[in-house]
């Protein structure tokens, strides 16, 4: 386990925060003794932490299995740049 002082911390979160990125748990000492520990947590149990979206599945649910040619993408492009889409 690793060791900062409360100083450290302040000074040099970068490097610490660095430290606790890579599964290093850092032990926080203030005036000579262990104030608190530090340890990463996994990304799920980080309160307000939303789960990434499945841009792909979106993507399937609204056009299926549908591959547009070049001409429907310009088409669809030309629309939307004029205003006309939906």
């Amino acid at each position: 386990m690793k060791t900062a002082t409360v100083a450290d911390l302040r000074n040099n979160f970068r490097r610490i925060s660095g430290w606790i990125e890579h599964g290093e748990t850092v032990q926080i000492i203030k005036r000579g003794k262990a104030f608190a520990r530090l340890t990463a947590m996994p990304a799920s149990d980080v309160p307000g932490a939303a789960a990434k979206p499945d841009i792909m599945a979106q993507l399937r649910e609204v056009w299926g299995d549908k591959i547009f040619s070049m001409a429907e993408v310009r088409a669809m492009r030309d629309a939307e740049l004029e205003g006309d889409a939906p």
